[in-house]
């Protein structure tokens, strides 16, 4: 099963922090499971490591590769993906939040995140 992770979800599997629930690690550790990044998100940690709000061991891209390594796929954003978020309701502002809602519908992935919001934009969680 194709897993679309939020980025901190990603983050929590990747460090093996226990912030991570059961369920979502149990499905992201699954044999048939295809772990998912979007673009979006290395982004998003690219931004918060330059503001010091983010700390790796190496930097993001060096991070992201050797995750790229140990199995994860990165997800691009495509056009539509970036067009899709016009339609997505004002839950709230978060822009990397709206981008991966959208991805998540477009490409019927379920998103592996602790945030409540992509429940209200009709995304399928796993947590």
């Amino acid at each position: 099963m194709r897993l679309l992770l939020d980025t901190h979800a990603f983050l929590w599997f990747a460090a093996g922090d226990e912030r991570l629930s059961r369920r979502a690690r149990h499905a992201l550790e699954a044999e048939d499971a295809e772990r998912v990044l979007s673009a979006a998100s290395v982004w998003e940690m690219a931004i918060k490591a330059r503001l010091g709000r983010l700390e790796l061991p190496c930097s993001v891209e060096d991070y992201v590769a050797e995750k790229a390594v140990d199995g994860f796929s990165i997800l691009p954003v495509e056009w539509p993906h970036a067009a899709a978020v016009e339609r997505l309701p004002l839950h709230h502002r978060d822009p990397f939040d709206r981008l991966l809602a959208a991805q998540a519908l477009a490409e019927k992935l379920p998103l592996v995140t602790s945030d409540p919001v992509f429940h209200t934009y009709g995304v399928k969680v796993i947590w």
